[in-house]
């Protein structure tokens, strides 16, 4: 089990994310659009390099639903190989079955 701020962390930055997205995607597409003049590109620039850094989309970590876990993690499922093992042996997802041979 991953600690609680861990997970707290990446709920807190991916709320983040959602809220800073349209005003980021504005910025970025004035920043490189080659049209306008470099002193607004620079601007835009500057601009998109005060805001918060968690409020970029790749500081998003994808972690395991049930158990907080940050390494392999099946985005499908979002759960990590464990999780996955463990439910798919009880027959808890559908779809999935242990293989024998």
């Amino acid at each position: 089990m991953a600690r609680l701020s861990s997970i707290e962390k990446a709920k807190m930055v991916c709320k983040k994310v959602a809220s800073k997205k349209v005003t980021r995607s504005a910025l970025k597409d004035v920043a490189m659009n080659r049209s306008l003049s470099p002193e607004e590109r620079f601007a835009a620039q500057l601009k998109l390099a005060r805001m918060p850094r968690n409020s970029s989309a790749t500081r998003i970590r994808n972690r395991c639903i049930i158990t907080g876990r940050a390494r392999g993690v099946y985005r499908k499922f979002n759960l990590s190989r464990i999780m996955i093992r463990e439910m798919a042996a009880e027959g808890l997802i559908p779809g999935i079955r242990k293989a024998s041979w």
